[in-house]
């Protein structure tokens, strides 16, 4: 299934249900007598999941690799378990930093994977949600809201993206602040049952930990997601037009590379997502283009392949264009 979408910052949820994605279907092993880290990744499979992170996203190397490194850490306590050294269960909850479109989502519902997997989450699933899911808009509304999203992500990932959108101190009567202390609760005192990933724009998150010490205080892993690269971004767009079985016809890379250029420039660029926009509104200009001409008879090349002027008529090649 895929990973669910973001939101615009401010914009209300689309549905009024919490997003909850299933994990793969991959019963929690038993890893009690392993005793050699090749052990405990055979049975847990795990290595699977940083296959399809590198499979399913372009670059963002220092995030795999600090996904990596925690799962390192996981495994070593795994073993030391094992052989009868005290251990209590680690403090998992994390925080991605980053601009929309730069793979958080994705991030956080392989790492509920590598955590069912390695047997620190009973299910694995990831429950995606946003500030209007947890805050209620009356006196008495927010604990009960609150406590059945986190009756759902029991076992599995809660993934709050925009958090700082809970703490609104200029706003008397806002009741986000009864959200967050019900969180930091469960966060303390169920973190062997509920792993809990906040999200959002980074310099949003730092105040919002500035201002909410007792949450700051029980994320243990920050993550910072960086801006793709212009090259990284076709290679996602790429990416994308092979999975909808759609190409690049002769010049047309060229000038997307171009549009890259120009649009990561512009406001409200969101990495991959302002890329899947993009491509979308050229698979209308080139049905458009193909529509045009009822006569003529379709092939397969017709039907899959994008020419440059699908590209062209984009507003970022117009002059003076602000979009």
């Amino acid at each position: 299934m895929a990973a669910p979408e973001y939101r615009i910052p401010g914009q209300a949820t689309a549905s009024p249900e919490p997003a909850e994605v299933a994990p793969a279907a991959v019963d929690q092993p038993s890893l009690g007598n392993a005793r050699t880290v090749a052990q405990v990744l055979a049975e847990s499979q795990v290595e699977s999941v940083f296959e399809e992170l590198d499979r399913d996203l372009v670059g963002l190397v220092p995030v795999k690799q600090r996904i990596r490194d925690i799962a390192a850490l996981l495994v070593i306590d795994k073993l030391r378990m094992n052989v009868g050294l005290a251990a209590e269960t680690p403090s998992l909850h994390m925080s991605f930093t980053g601009n929309p479109g730069t793979g958080k989502t994705t991030v956080a519902l392989r790492m509920a994977e590598i955590l069912h997997r390695l047997g620190y989450v009973r299910k694995g699933h990831l429950v995606a949600v946003t500030r209007d899911d947890l805050v209620g808009q009356y006196i008495g509304h927010t604990a009960p809201k609150t406590k059945e999203v986190l009756k759902k992500a029991m076992g599995g990932v809660l993934f709050i993206d925009e958090a700082y959108y809970l703490y609104r101190p200029e706003n008397e009567r806002d009741y986000g602040q009864e959200a967050i202390e019900i969180l930091l609760q469960v966060m303390e005192n169920q973190r062997d049952d509920l792993v809990v990933i906040l999200a959002g724009y980074k310099d949003r998150m730092d105040t919002f930990f500035k201002s909410n010490p007792g949450m700051s205080s029980r994320i243990a892993h920050h993550l910072d997601f960086p801006d793709y690269s212009v090259d990284e971004l076709h290679r996602i767009a790429e990416r994308m037009l092979a999975q909808r079985h759609y190409r690049f016809g002769d010049g047309a890379a060229e000038v997307f590379h171009r549009y890259l250029e120009r649009r990561i420039e512009q406001p409200h660029f969101a990495n991959a997502r302002s890329v899947r926009n993009a491509l979308d509104r050229a698979r209308l200009r080139q049905a458009s283009r193909l529509f045009a001409a009822p006569d003529r008879e379709l092939d397969r090349e017709d039907l899959t392949t994008l020419l440059p002027q699908d590209l062209l008529a984009s507003r970022v090649f117009a002059e003076g264009s602000k979009h």
